[in-house]
């Protein structure tokens, strides 16, 4: 630690030289930190950004030769509708692996994502040679992850809990510890603040956080969503898929009206094509995977077997419904009523938001990328850029999906209440069990001969 102070310029001066050297430290931050001199107008290309090293094409070369007789623009489409059929068929042979596979793969994708921008950050800055930024921002992501997956097993792994000693402990004192790993963290940054550079690491530090709080947050929820029943994670992980492609099919051959500003690339051509065809695709797509238990039941942990369950009864949203339609509607088709799912119906306000709220998500990422002057957060995927690149919307849709279903879908988990019961105290056990039974008997739902037999 001593060390790292005496890099700062020694450690004995007075408090007036050292509000000197600090205030001559800030100065130097705001003459490289992007954004911040008279250059930064409309035109972001005159701010004094530091650059970043151009990201590398890494096509295979069978592609480009395969392909190196058409013009870049056709090239372009190729390449990015081979690799999307690609992932496509990929997610689909993830899912069929089942419940653990996907939550791995949204970890793995997550810590990619976070490594992602983390770079930029480090790459960016680089020259000032800041120490243990990177070590405290994978020691925060730790942190995080470390939390929010404790989280995830009180919840959904009562019964796994109850049985091994050690993940009692764990579980009980969870916040405890998960606090007391960030505050060592917390600690070190402070320790590792050095003169002429404080700014510019409280703005890494503030990077750290907002990355976490974008990457990994948001990747929790999409966890959370994945536990209320596989069809809330694929349909809404599909819906951004197929409105992507949409509007970028629908850009390509009718493209001519820009969208906005940060993606030149965006028409209003392929917006709105990809709106109608998104909200037309996720329809059916939703009719189809309502009739199958594996995807419509919430995913729960068997302690018997040790393995995820998908084994349930389908509630009301998985059942087919009789609707009467609007009178217009009567005269315009002839029908009188429909028999629909109800997830139909929510897949609308799903679709909806992806194709009309979700670009926008892209269109923070392209403003990101704008102000450090990239195309792409990586070069992971050819033709497509970072696996960040792909997963911009993702996110954004994630947070959506859970908010949704707490507002509008979910109610009282049984299962959870359980869990929590049996980890009271028999005393407290029993007194919630003579509460319970003196309701059902004042509601009459517990008949005269049980309450003999009681």
């Amino acid at each position: 630690m001593t060390e790292l102070r005496r890099r700062g310029g020694g450690g004995g001066d007075p408090d007036s030289t050292e509000n000197i050297s600090d205030k001559e430290a800030d100065g130097d931050d705001k003459l490289t930190f992007p954004g911040e001199g008279e250059g930064e107008m409309e035109g972001d290309s005159k701010a004094d950004t530091p650059d970043v090293p151009p990201s590398t094409d890494n096509t295979p070369q069978c592609l480009n030769k395969a392909l190196e007789g058409l013009s870049s623009r056709w090239k372009n489409w190729w390449i990015r509708g081979i690799l999307s059929l690609t992932m496509i068929i990929g997610f689909f042979l993830i899912i069929y692996l089942g419940p653990i596979m996907l939550i791995l793969v949204v970890m793995g994708v997550q810590i990619k994502c976070f490594h992602e921008i983390i770079t930029i950050g480090y790459r960016v800055y680089h020259s000032y040679d800041l120490p243990w930024f990177r070590t405290l921002s994978w020691y925060f992501l730790i942190c995080v992850n470390y939390f929010f997956y404790g989280e995830t097993v009180a919840d959904y792994f009562g019964a796994l809990v109850q049985r091994e000693e050690p993940l009692q402990f764990l579980v009980r004192y969870h916040r405890f510890i998960s606090f007391a790993l960030y505050l060592a963290g917390f600690c070190m940054f402070v320790l590792s603040l050095v003169k002429k550079h404080y700014r510019l690491q409280f703005y890494m530090f503030a990077w750290t956080h907002v990355t976490l709080l974008i990457v990994v947050t948001q990747s929790h929820l999409v966890i959370q969503n994945l536990f209320e029943g596989m069809i809330w994670f694929i349909v809404p992980i599909s819906i951004v898929i197929c409105n992507d492609i949409m509007a970028y099919l629908f850009g390509f051959f009718f493209g001519r009206t820009p969208l906005i500003k940060l993606s030149p690339k965006k028409t209003w051509e392929g917006f709105i094509g990809g709106f109608f065809a998104t909200v037309v695709l996720s329809f059916f797509f939703a009719y189809l995977l309502s009739q199958y238990q594996y995807f419509v039941c919430p995913v729960e942990y068997n302690s018997e077997t040790n393995r995820f369950a998908v084994e349930c009864e389908p509630s009301n949203l998985f059942m087919i419904q009789e609707y009467t339609l609007p009178a217009v509607v009567q005269n315009a088709v002839r029908w009188k009523t429909v028999n629909l799912y109800p997830f139909q119906i929510h897949s609308i306000a799903l679709s909806s938001f992806a194709s009309l709220i979700g670009p926008f998500g892209g269109f923070f990422a392209s403003g990101f990328k704008r102000a450090f002057k990239i195309k792409d957060f990586a070069d992971t995927i050819p033709g497509h850029g970072g696996i960040m690149d792909r997963f911009d919307c993702q996110y954004l849709m994630a947070t959506f999906v859970h908010v949704y279903i707490a507002s509008f879908i979910r109610g009282p988990n049984p299962s959870k209440v359980l869990q929590q019961l049996l980890v009271l105290q028999p005393e407290q056990q029993l007194s919630i069990f003579n509460t319970l039974r003196n309701h059902l008997r004042e509601n009459g739902m517990l008949p005269p001969a049980v309450e003999e037999a009681q």
